[in-house]
């Protein structure tokens, strides 16, 4: 029977930020994976402009809902002067079907990428599990006696499954947060390029933060893989053997290694989701440093008449839309690393050493004595474990 523990990993899913297990082969495994990817490839370059279209047309909301702010600030302000006619709601209402018409056609974008994404991500995890399941039945039995029942089981279910979550979810988000960072840094700097150094000032903020709780969780995250693994392994033979601890009296003794390794993960398992859980607080308090300077700048430069208002808020809306993606771009080389590392098992899976088929024309002998005899045979699993020494009969 195939059975299966808690996944490994850390907080937040695939894109936590913790550093993953890195391949042997980078290149040559991507390169693979590449090459698996070959029937889909007019699948991933329709997810790709559809991803970029979508992006873009995010990217242009908030500049034409700025224009709408602004006729309305100075719609107010003439009201109040007494010097016009009062506010173009006509001009307000056109601005806000034009931006609910750019956010609709960006939503059906996204989502029809995502569609054609997970039938392409799924069939690659069915092929995957299709694959290691036939190899299994062409496996030499001296392989599952030197490889554990759980790290096979490891790359039918874990590792095939981060390469699914990569492909499902990252591919996507790379793309996005690539055009993301690109368009939105091009917007704000057409506002302002004042306010757009301020808004990047944050960023080596934002960063050295990330990057000092990184350092400190990365310690506990580690600990508590390690621990999950020795968990599962423990619980796993326990049950398989039952009878054979039960008959030899080592239920104290099995309880007992239990505890440990629970009382370990359970500590490394907090800190690590408590360290990384500081994150996004510590993230939004810089944030709204930055928004507040962006927003003195911002209302200095439009007394000056350098800038509308509604370019403040345009610009404050792409600030919120710039760091996000920063810190996923940030992230990436960790997601490959991983995603690289569980393809890489996959493929070493599939292509390790085969049993001989049998002959389809096996020699027939005309007489056959019956007379057998061993002399001096040796046997082992491995060839530095001889079991079996000069056995003659």
């Amino acid at each position: 029977p195939m059975r299966g523990g808690p996944r490994r990993g850390g907080p937040g899913g695939h894109m936590s930020m913790m550093k993953g297990e890195k391949a042997r082969d980078f290149k040559g495994t991507m390169r693979k994976l590449l090459d698996y990817l070959g029937s889909y490839k007019i699948g991933i370059l329709i997810v790709m402009v559809f991803a970029i279209a979508s992006t873009v047309f995010t990217i242009i909301g908030p500049k034409i809902l700025g224009r709408a702010t602004t006729k309305l600030f100075e719609g107010v302000m003439a009201m109040i002067a007494g010097t016009g006619a009062g506010i173009d709601f006509d001009f307000i209402g056109r601005i806000i079907l034009i931006t609910i018409a750019l956010y609709l056609t960006s939503t059906i974008f996204s989502f029809i990428q995502g569609w054609i994404m997970s039938g392409i991500s799924v069939d690659i995890t069915y092929r995957f599990r299709k694959d290691i399941a036939e190899k299994i039945n062409r496996m030499p039995f001296r392989y599952f006696d030197n490889t554990s029942q759980g790290e096979v089981l490891s790359r039918i279910t874990n590792d095939v499954d981060t390469v699914n979550q990569t492909l499902n979810q990252s591919l996507s988000q790379i793309i996005t947060s690539v055009v993301t960072v690109v368009g939105v840094l091009i917007m704000m700097l057409t506002i302002s390029w004042k306010m757009t150094l301020v808004a990047l000032l944050i960023i080596p903020l934002s960063s050295g933060i990330v990057m000092l709780i990184v350092r400190q969780s990365q310690k506990y995250f580690t600990q508590q893989q390690e621990y999950l693994g020795h968990v599962n392994g423990h619980v796993e033979e326990m049950f398989g053997g039952h009878l054979v601890m039960k008959a030899f009296n080592g239920e104290a003794e099995s309880v007992e290694r239990f505890t440990e390794y629970n009382n370990t993960l359970y500590s490394s398992a907090w800190m690590s989701q408590f360290l990384s859980g500081l994150m996004m607080p510590i993230m939004r308090f810089v944030g709204n440093l930055g928004y507040v300077g962006i927003s003195i700048l911002g209302g200095y430069l439009a007394v000056q008449k350098a800038i509308t208002v509604g370019d403040i808020q345009a610009f404050i809306q792409y600030v919120q839309s710039f760091t996000r993606p920063i810190t996923q771009i940030a992230n990436i080389s960790n997601v490959l690393q991983q995603t690289a590392a569980a393809a890489e098992r996959v493929f070493e899976f599939l292509n390790e050493d085969e049993e001989d088929p049998d002959v389809l024309e096996p020699v027939m002998p005309d007489q056959i004595e019956g007379n057998v005899e061993f002399k001096n045979v040796k046997f082992g699993y491995d060839s530095d474990e001889i079991v079996i020494h000069d056995f003659s009969v």
